[in-house]
């Protein structure tokens, strides 16, 4: 009999021990929840941070009818990565290399913003809110990177991405695009003009119809209803569509369609304002028929949509049958000569025999 210490004796564990202990320790992996909390710490502190301009753009975007679009682009973010979460990295790293490009593009507008005197001029409320956004942006990213790294933020592109709509337009930006739009508006008013046969004299963006003149001002470009529109085809893009070129397609058919439907409502007006009276100008359709115009272009957008979906789809199923349907065949084919050969060696061997 052996003679062993007290001291030297240790409880034996179990498996199930083990195992407790295994799930315990990667139920508390450092890499994964702590990386979650820090960047959530992170997240709020910067909200506080940049409490007083997002609380001024939230009021801001509420009164334009150019940015209204702002107060939802973080409720859309947030809901496209919560349907990604699955496929999202589980191993968090630390990247903050890859963070320093979007700090620097955070510090720079913030800078712009605070230092007065930077673009020559005063910052409109509208510039200054736009520097302030794209910075919140920037160390936003930035964040992503450092405390959940590269793998996952490449993963989640689209939905961090899509944040940079809540800047807002800047007024050089808006006020250029208003004028092409006019323009481009005019042109398609001018077709459909023609189009109905209605008597029109063109001069730049005003039209001299039988008992009225229009004009395609700034204000009645649609800009508003094309960026919205603009937003809208990315969104759809993303998220029904796979191949990087019809996502292309789909977006780029915004810019023809927006023009098509503002040049529609515009020739609708003037046609109502020459068939029925010159009063159809302070008509509801003019007034507040944005959206309903709005809405008729979703029509074409979505039927574009589908078509490239289905034909996406059905791209995907010809690879998985045309090789199983062309297999047989082949094997057909080689049924037949097996037995000739076997015949041939029979013969040969009995040849050898003799």
């Amino acid at each position: 009999m052996t003679y062993l210490h007290p001291e030297k004796i240790q409880p034996c564990r179990s498996s199930d021990d083990t195992v407790s202990v295994q799930g315990g320790d990667r139920r508390l992996d450092p890499p994964r929840r702590g990386s979650l909390i820090r960047f959530s710490v992170f997240g709020i502190l910067l909200v506080a941070a940049f409490s007083k301009p997002l609380f001024s753009l939230a009021v801001y975007a509420a009164g334009q009818s150019l940015h209204s679009h702002i107060v939802l682009i973080p409720f859309v973010s947030a809901y496209l990565i919560y349907i990604r979460r699955s496929s999202l990295p589980t191993n968090y790293t630390f990247s903050p290399g890859s963070a320093m490009i979007p700090f620097v593009a955070g510090v720079i507008p913030l800078a712009a913003a605070w230092v007065p005197g930077v673009f020559g001029s005063p910052l409109s409320l509208n510039d200054y809110l736009a520097l302030m956004a794209l910075s919140f942006v920037g160390f936003l990213a930035a964040g992503g990177f450092f405390f959940l790294g590269r793998k996952w933020m490449t993963a989640a592109a689209f939905p961090f991405a899509f944040l940079i709509f809540i800047v807002p337009m800047p007024d050089a930006m808006a006020d250029t695009l208003e004028r092409a739009s006019a323009l481009a508006s005019a042109e398609a008013a001018s077709l459909f003009f023609n189009l109905t046969g209605t008597p029109t004299l063109r001069e730049g963006v005003v039209f001299q119809l039988p008992n009225i003149a229009i004009q395609v001002a700034q204000e009645c470009s649609g800009i508003r209803s094309s960026w919205v529109l603009f937003i809208t085809s990315l969104l759809a893009a993303n998220l029904f569509l796979k191949s990087g070129w019809r996502r292309a397609v789909l977006v780029c058919f915004v810019i023809p369609l927006g023009v098509a439907r503002n040049g529609l409502r515009v020739a609708v007006i003037g046609n109502l304002c020459v068939h029925i009276g010159p009063q159809m100008i302070n008509s509801i359709i003019h007034r507040r028929g944005g959206p309903l115009f709005f809405t008729l272009s979703l029509i074409p957008l979505f039927l574009l949509l589908w078509w490239l979906h289905r034909s996406e789809a059905t791209g995907s199923q010809r690879p998985a049958s045309g090789p199983a349907s062309g297999s047989e065949e082949p094997t057909a084919r080689r049924e037949g000569p097996t037995p000739r050969r076997e015949d041939g060696v029979r013969r040969t061997e009995e040849r050898g025999q003799r």
